[in-house]
């Protein structure tokens, strides 16, 4: 029996082990959590750099695409456990959301212009100024809608700047790791 052919000749059983073993390692990442109020730090930004670099833009997004709808029927993928749609319509949802952006831009930066440290770094910052400008964006609709108002800086402040440092952390890590494993160790992305 012949294996289906899709895309540059890979094979979609390939395909589709990579995307879900790159949801699986976002699930095992967000259960990695150090609570600091409302936000905990996860290693979920980590995991979407990582799945990204090595899967190229379409398996990376849709490694995440995955990952957020098997949060949003309620498996239990999300930070402490969590899982449900409300996790994505609560006001840190967007945060969640914005990794799908920011998994195809840093797919597609490491896809055109390798995998070399400084093009790594550039793509996996531009996805986490994404990621902070969607989550942000949507954490101030959704808590306008629900508490009453916020400003900017009030929501920059609960929940961008305390994760600067920890996500340059990670983001560095991310990119070291993606840098030392062997090109030929991921096909490429379809």
């Amino acid at each position: 029996m012949e294996e289906k052919k899709t895309f540059s000749g890979k094979s979609a059983v390939l395909n589709a082990c990579f995307t879900a073993l790159g949801a699986a390692l976002l699930a095992v990442c967000a259960w990695i959590t150090i609570p600091v109020g409302e936000i905990p730090v996860t290693l979920q930004t980590f995991g979407v750099f990582v799945v990204a670099a090595l899967l190229g833009a379409k398996r990376g997004a849709l490694a995440v695409a995955v990952y957020l709808l098997l949060g949003a029927v309620g498996a239990p993928v999300f930070s402490g456990f969590r899982g449900g749609f409300a996790s994505l319509a609560g006001v840190t949802g967007g945060y969640l959301i914005g990794f799908l952006p920011a998994a195809w831009l840093v797919g597609f930066a490491s896809g055109r212009w390798g995998r070399k440290l400084p093009v790594l770094a550039a793509a996996m910052a531009a996805g986490l100024l994404v990621d902070y400008a969607f989550g942000s964006a949507w954490f101030m609709v959704v808590y306008l809608r629900g508490t009453g108002t916020i400003t900017l800086w009030a929501v920059l402040g609960k929940c961008v700047i305390p994760f600067l440092i920890p996500d340059a952390v990670k983001l560095a890590l991310a990119a070291l790791l993606v840098r030392a494993l062997p090109k030929g160790g991921v096909p490429d992305a379809f």
